[in-house]
């Protein structure tokens, strides 16, 4: 049974609607700062990465490999167009919650090689992230990305009745 047959757990669920009542109010906190400090219209890049990226997130049961790829592909590419057209700092708080969702949930259930992969990418948009420079907005995009790079091994050795075979 594949995770589209499977049906939704209740407690699934409301980890799903609360994460993204957390998603949205981080986003709109987040363009709400970025307006009254950058002005203009900067808010817009960061707010439009911060919706994919929890979007991903919120989508992580349906395809886990491609949703963290693409998340990780997406933070990358934020971080290095917020550094090259001087664009608030990536990847945003939300953005980086988001992140640590993707690669905490696919290092706990993927098969090694692409748990390894993802977690790879996922410390590697950080790595870059801090190579653009060390900033609040870094800090604050790396303690949940490490939490996620923590927590998804480690619910996978302590997960009950996983087998060394899944």
């Amino acid at each position: 049974m594949n995770t589209v047959e499977r049906p939704a757990r209740p407690g699934g669920t409301l980890v799903g609607i609360g994460l993204g009542m957390v998603f949205a109010l981080g986003i709109a906190f987040t363009a709400y700062m970025l307006i009254g400090s950058w002005g203009g219209a900067y808010w817009i890049y960061t707010t439009a990465v911060a919706v994919v990226m929890c979007a991903l997130a919120l989508l992580r049961e349906r395809r886990r490999l491609w949703t963290a790829a693409a998340g990780v592909a997406v933070a990358a590419v934020a971080v290095v167009v917020s550094l090259v057209a001087d664009l608030p700092q990536e990847p945003s708080p939300p953005a980086a919650l988001a992140l640590a969702v993707l690669v905490g949930s696919s290092t706990r259930t993927l098969p090694a090689l692409p748990a390894v992969a993802v977690a790879a990418g996922g410390a590697g948009v950080i790595a870059l992230a801090w190579a653009s420079g060390p900033t609040s907005v870094t800090v604050l995009a790396t303690v949940p990305v490490l939490g996620g790079l923590v927590a998804g091994p480690l619910l996978r050795a302590f997960a009950p009745g996983r087998s060394d075979g899944e």
